[in-house]
């Protein structure tokens, strides 16, 4: 039954969201390293994958969806312990290791610097189709045009104002976005309590166990973005990047398995149908009056803070492939332009797939990296155990990359 008069929990959700944003937005908090170096991934890791991570996951796994996401979860964070140990051993200036597979390094680099062009393009194209849709006066050329302002927009301020005046919008969007996931969170714990906790009315789909397994490997995709503290480096230490990037997985990760398990059993009236990103805008109706408008805002900055941090990860991969003879805010200039090229030269709901592979492909290389690196850099038992772990992990992402049905799809 949809919610149709202001309540009292309606009252409490808003206050709720303020006060999360009022403490994350103190000086002291906004302004710590720390932070300003976890904003970027955690804005890339929950991006749009947090609007659809609940009806793709009902639709292959029904009723054990919360293990289906816990396995996410830790599949990403082993693929982030093979980033971090490049990060903390392939950088120190001198190092010895730092040209141990340098074409390794540049090829996924490439694929990386690819696959963000394309999800940039996506993510603003999906919010402002979104918001178009909101206010009723969508058609495919007046999101094309909106996108195109949204793009030369980070684009010229990446530029005029480099790193950290990208990390100040993101910030601000970061902020807002988590605000309204954890009033979000606290209407879910209110609707599951005040009705009972029941999967009944949620079927387990009739799929393979092999469809279903090719489906969950696309969903990987949905928790990526970590490795956008790799491409930090001209700003933050390689054990700040590495610390924050592990915060960040831990926290969205966190926020998914929770989001997750609270709001499977709403999902029963979905059953059957074929969900997308409104789904969780609709199921919002059964809560609250306030909650599908606040989600409506927070899908707009999922989308927003994602594509900017996709956008400071490729300009510092950019500047990294150009030994810093292109520099990163000349970079995020000329990204947006190409992300523009792509609306209006491709159908981006065609090629995202390909980014889908692109970033597990980058994940595979840098697996790899890691394990010519453990040989290198580690000793004794430790080094034959990373170079078994980050052997088996590549062989793991190259079975995603070649089976993997893309989240998108």
């Amino acid at each position: 039954m949809t919610a149709e008069n202001f309540s009292l929990l309606d009252a409490f959700l808003i206050a709720f969201s303020v006060a999360i944003a009022f403490i994350m937005l103190r000086r002291s908090v906004r302004d710590a390293p720390f932070w300003r170096a976890t904003v970027t991934p955690l804005a890339s890791i929950i991006g749009s994958g947090f609007l659809v991570v609940v009806p793709l996951l009902a639709g292959v796994t029904g009723p054990l969806s919360v293990f289906a996401i816990i396995g996410i979860v830790l599949l990403s964070l082993w693929i982030g312990g093979a980033v971090r140990f490049t990060i903390l051993h392939n950088e120190p200036v001198g190092s010895s290791a730092k040209t141990t597979a340098p074409m390794l390094e540049r090829l996924s680099d490439i694929s990386l610097a690819f696959a963000y062009v394309i999800s940039i393009t996506f993510y603003i194209r999906l919010m402002c189709g979104f918001v178009l849709t909101g206010v009723d006066v969508y058609s495919p050329f007046n999101a094309d045009v909106l996108a195109t302002g949204v793009l030369l927009f980070i684009g010229l301020y990446g530029w005029r104002r480099g790193l950290h005046g990208l990390e100040r919008l993101e910030e601000y969007s970061v902020t807002i976005k988590l605000a309204i996931i954890a009033s979000l969170l606290a209407g879910l714990i209110y609707n599951d309590g005040s009705h009972g906790y029941d999967l009944s009315e949620l079927p387990l789909p009739a799929t393979s166990v092999w469809e279903a397994l090719r489906q969950l490997a696309g969903m990987l995709l949905i928790v990526q973005g970590f490795e956008t503290s790799k491409y930090l480096a001209s700003t933050y230490k390689a054990a700040l990047r590495s610390r924050s990037m592990l915060f960040a997985q831990v926290l969205a990760g966190v926020i998914y398995v929770v989001f997750v398990a609270l709001s499977m059993p709403l999902m029963g009236q979905f059953a059957g149908g074929s969900p997308n990103e409104t789904a969780i805008i609709d199921l919002s109706r059964d809560i609250t009056l306030v909650l599908p408008l606040m989600l409506v805002v927070a899908a707009a900055m999922s989308q927003f803070s994602a594509a900017i941090a996709d956008t400071i990860g490729a300009g510092g991969v950019a500047e990294e492939e150009s030994r810093g003879r292109l520099p990163a805010r000349v970079s995020y200039l000329l990204i947006a332009i190409f992300a523009v090229a792509l609306i209006w030269n491709s159908n981006i709901f065609e090629v995202v797939a390909l980014a889908s592979r692109a970033f597990a492909f980058y994940y595979m290389l840098q697996a790899i990296s890691a394990a010519v690196l453990a040989a290198k850099v580690a000793t004794g038992r430790r080094r034959q155990f990373l170079m078994m772990s980050y052997g088996a992990q590549a062989l793991v992402l190259c079975l995603i990359v070649l089976f993997a049905m893309p989240v998108e799809g």
